[in-house]
C-alpha cells in the first residue's frame, strides 16, 4: 500500500462532494481519477496532499513515501536557467550525493588511523545504493532527456525560467517532478499545456514509471495508453475499475445494466406489495399481512439501488456557416521569419471547403505560426494569402480572448451571438462548457482564464465562420464537453484548421494532416490513422533532414512524384481534386480500419504464440494431459491463423498503397 484514502467526507455549504469515499493505491499502480466537472477531482487531490482538509476520514501514506504533486497552474519567476532549475529540484538525490562524499572522506580519514567503523561503512553502502537507484550518476543526463521529451529545444536549456510563458512553465514543473522520481505522482491535467508529440512521450513515461500514479485527465487516448485502474467519482463515492479508460466505460455500462435491472425489480416488488396494502390494510383479516408488507416496502426502499448520474450528452445542430467558394484560403510563395530565424520559405498551401486539417509536429516547428498566417493574425514575411469567396475567419486560442465584453454576464455574452436561441438552449450549451447554476450570471470580468477560454469557444460554435482555426480547444474542458465539441466539429460543413494534443479529437475530426518538423512541411491527404501509417516514412525523412543543416520549412506531399513546375489549376480542377480526395478517403476508410484491426490481432496472436511455445517447453505441462491437449490445440490453431493474418495484412497494404498512388498520378 502506497496511499490509503479512508471514508473521506467533504462538503461546501449544502453541497456534499464526498461521502465515505475510499481508495487504496498500491506500489506500481497507475490510476486515472475521473468524474464530471464539479465532482471534486481536484479537491480530492488537494486533500490527499494536505492542501485542503476533509470534514471526516483519513489519508494515510506508507512509511517514508515521497509524493510529487502537479497542480493545474505553476509560476516560476526565477532567473535560474531551465536545466539548473530542474536539477536543483532533485534535493534528495543531491543530498545523497553530498552525504556519500562526506562518508568517503570520513572512511578515508578513519582508515589512516586504523580500521573504519562498521557503522560508517554500513551507512555509506546504504547511501550509495539509494543514490544509484535514484539515478544520481545520470542526473543531468536524465534532466536533459526529460526536458527534450517535454518539447524543450536544447538551445533553450540555459534560458531563464521567467522568460517562458505559462504553458512552458507548467512543463518545467513537470520536468522537476519527474526528475525527483517520487514514489507517488499526483497529476492534475498534465497534458493541458503539451503538444501531441509531448503527450505521446509523457504517456510512455508514465506507462513505464516505477512508482504509483494518480492523475486527472480529459484525454481518453492518453488514459487508455498509460493507466491500469480507474477511480470514478460517482454519487459522492469512489468506485474502482481495473483496466484502462475504455475498459472502464464498458465495465461501467455493464454495471449500470445490472443496477438498472435490480432497481427495476425493486420498484416492481414495491408496486406489487403496495397494491395489496392499499386493498387490504383496513380489513381486520388481512391487517397483519398488510403491516408485514408495509415493513417490507420500507426495508426495500432503504436498500433501493441508487443509479449514478448519467454522463451529459449535449447535441446541438449548430447553424451552418455562410456558404463559401470551393477555395477557402490559399498561401502562395509564403516565407516567414522572426529576425534572422527563418521558419517557412516557399510554402504553397490551399485549403478547400470541407477540409478538416490537423497540424501536427514537435513544439517550436511552426504549427501556431502557420495557423496564424492562415487566419490572418500574422502576415507572411514574403508571399501572399488569399481568402475565398464569402469566407469569414474565426480564430480560437487561449491567449486571444479580447473579444469578450467584461461588463456582460456569461449568459448575456452568449445571447449577443445567438439570435433566435431560447434561454433553455443557451443554458444547455453553457452547461456543456461547464457553466451551470449561478455561473451563468457571473460577470465576464471576474472569470478565470479557463472560464474565459471556454466561453470564447462556446461563442465561436454558436455562430461559426466558414474557416475555424482552433489552437488547443480542449484545455479546461471535461470529457463530456470534449465529446460535444468533437461531434460539433465532425459535422461542421466548413473548413477547420486544428492544433490539439488530444489524439482522440484529432482522430475523429481530421481528414487531412499537415506534419511540420525538421524544416519540412508534409501534406497528407488522409485521416490521422493514415498519417500514423505513413509515420515511419516521415521519421526516415526527418532522420535524413537532421543529417544536414536546418533549413526553413518546405512543403512536401506524401507519395507525390517529382514533377515539373505546376501550371495554375482552374476552379473546376481544384473542385475535382477536392472531391476525389474526399471520395478516396471514404473508399479507403473501412479498409484502413481493417488494416488497423489486423495489426492488433497479429500482435495479440503472436504474443500468445510465444507464451504457448514457452509453456510447452515446460516438463510440468506433459504431466497434465488435459492442459497439454488444450495447449496443443490452441498452438495448432494459431500456427494457421498467424500466416493468414499476415497474408491479408500484406495484400491489403499493397492494395491501399496502389489505390493512393493511382489517385495521385
Amino acid at each position: 500500500m502506497i496511499l490509503q484514502v479512508d471514508k473521506i467526507e467533504k462538503s461546501f455549504g449544502a453541497r456534499t462532494l464526498f461521502s465515505a469515499a475510499t481508495l487504496q493505491v498500491n506500489a506500481g499502480e497507475r490510476y486515472a481519477l475521473v468524474g464530471p466537472n464539479g465532482a471534486g477531482k481536484t479537491t480530492l487531490l488537494k486533500i490527499i496532499m494536505g492542501l485542503e482538509s476533509a470534514d471526516n476520514g483519513t489519508v494515510t501514506y506508507a512509511k517514508d513515501v515521497k509524493v510529487g504533486y502537479l497542480e493545474q497552474e505553476a509560476k516560476l519567476a526565477s532567473d535560474v536557467s531551465v536545466i539548473d532549475e530542474v536539477m536543483h529540484s532533485a534535493h534528495e538525490i543531491q543530498d545523497l550525493g553530498k552525504r556519500a562524499e562526506e562518508l568517503q572522506l570520513a572512511i578515508a580519514e578513519a582508515g589512516e588511523n586504523g580500521n573504519a567503523p562498521d557503522q560508517l561503512l554500513k551507512e555509506y553502502g546504504q547511501v550509495q545504493d539509494r543514490f544509484e537507484r535514484l539515478g544520481g550518476y545520470e542526473l543531468e543526463s536524465s534532466a536533459r532527456q526529460i526536458l527534450a521529451g517535454l518539447g524543450f529545444p536544447v538551445s533553450e536549456f540555459n534560458k531563464p525560467c521567467r522568460e517562458f510563458s505559462g504553458g512552458w512553465q507548467m512543463r518545467i514543473a513537470l520536468a522537476k517532478l519527474f526528475l525527483r522520481r517520487p514514489d507517488l505522482l499526483l497529476l492534475d491535467e498534465p497534458t493541458n499545456h503539451l503538444d501531441l508529440e509531448s503527450v505521446q512521450w509523457l504517456r510512455g513515461f508514465i506507462a513505464s514509471y516505477e512508482g504509483a500514479v494518480l492523475l486527472v485527465s480529459h484525454d481518453r487516448a492518453f488514459m487508455d495508453a498509460c493507466v491500469d485502474h480507474v477511480a470514478a467519482l460517482e454519487n459522492r463515492r469512489i468506485t474502482v475499475y481495473t483496466g484502462n479508460y475504455s475498459s472502464y466505460l464498458k465495465q461501467r455500462e455493464d454495471n449500470l445494466e445490472q443496477m438498472r435491472a435490480k432497481r427495476a425489480a425493486q420498484e416492481r416488488e414495491i408496486a406489487h406489495m403496495q397494491v395489496f396494502v392499499d386493498k387490504f390494510r383496513y380489513k381486520p383479516t388481512k391487517a397483519a399481512q398488510a403491516q408485514e408488507r408495509m415493513r417490507r416496502i420500507e426495508q426495500i426502499k432503504s436498500e433501493l439501488v441508487i443509479l449514478p448520474e448519467g454522463h451529459k450528452h449535449v447535441d446541438f445542430k449548430f447553424p451552418e456557416p455562410p456558404r463559401s467558394g470551393d477555395m477557402v484560403v490559399k498561401l502562395e510563395g509564403v516565407a516567414k521569419a522572426y529576425g534572422s530565424k527563418a521558419v517557412y520559405d516557399g510554402i504553397d498551401l490551399t485549403l478547400y471547403r470541407g477540409d478538416h486539417v490537423a497540424l501536427v509536429g514537435p513544439n517550436g516547428a511552426g504549427k501556431s505560426t502557420l495557423m496564424k498566417m492562415l487566419a490572418g493574425i500574422e502576415k507572411p514575411t514574403r508571399g501572399s494569402r488569399e481568402l475565398g469567396v464569402n469566407v469569414g475567419v474565426a480564430y480560437y486560442a487561449q491567449h486571444q480572448l479580447e473579444g469578450l465584453n467584461e461588463s456582460r454576464t456569461v449568459l448575456q455574452e452568449i445571447d449577443s451571438v445567438a439570435p433566435g436561441w431560447t434561454t433553455p438552449q443557451e443554458r444547455s450549451l453553457l452547461g456543456a462548457f461547464l457553466f451551470s447554476g449561478d455561473d451563468i450570471e457571473k460577470r465576464v470580468g471576474v472569470l478565470s482564464g479557463g472560464e474565459r477560454a471556454r466561453l470564447a469557444l462556446a461563442k465561436m460554435l454558436v455562430s461559426p465562420e466558414a474557416l475555424l482555426c482552433l489552437d488547443e480547444p480542449t484545455n479546461h474542458l471535461d470529457i463530456d464537453s470534449v465529446d460535444m465539441l468533437e461531434n460539433a466539429l465532425k459535422n461542421f460543413p466548413g473548413t477547420i484548421v486544428l492544433i490539439s494534443h488530444d489524439e482522440h479529437l484529432v482522430r475523429a475530426v481530421a481528414n487531412r494532416v499537415i506534419d511540420i518538423r525538421d524544416g519540412r512541411m508534409t501534406v497528407i491527404d488522409g485521416d490521422y490513422d493514415y498519417y500514423l501509417w505513413k509515420r515511419e516514412d516521415l521519421a526516415q525523412r526527418a532522420a535524413d533532414a537532421a543529417a544536414s543543416a536546418p533549413t526553413p520549412a518546405r512543403q512536401e506531399r506524401v507519395s507525390a512524384p517529382a514533377a515539373a513546375p505546376r501550371e495554375k489549376k482552374t476552379k473546376e480542377q481544384r473542385r475535382a481534386e477536392a472531391q476525389a480526395r474526399a471520395e478516396l478517403n471514404k473508399r479507403l476508410k473501412k479498409r484502413r480500419q481493417r488494416l488497423k484491426d489486423l495489426e492488433s490481432s497479429l500482435e495479440v496472436s503472436q504474443a500468445r504464440y510465444d507464451e504457448l511455445m514457452a509453456l510447452m517447453a515446460s516438463e510440468e505441462l506433459y504431466a497434465q494431459p488435459d492442459k497439454f491437449d488444450a495447449a496443443m490445440k490452441e498452438y495448432t490453431a494459431l500456427k494457421k491463423k498467424i500466416p493468414a493474418i499476415e497474408e491479408e495484412w500484406l495484400s491489403l497494404s499493397e492494395e491501399i498503397e496502389q489505390e493512393v498512388a493511382d489517385a495521385q498520378s
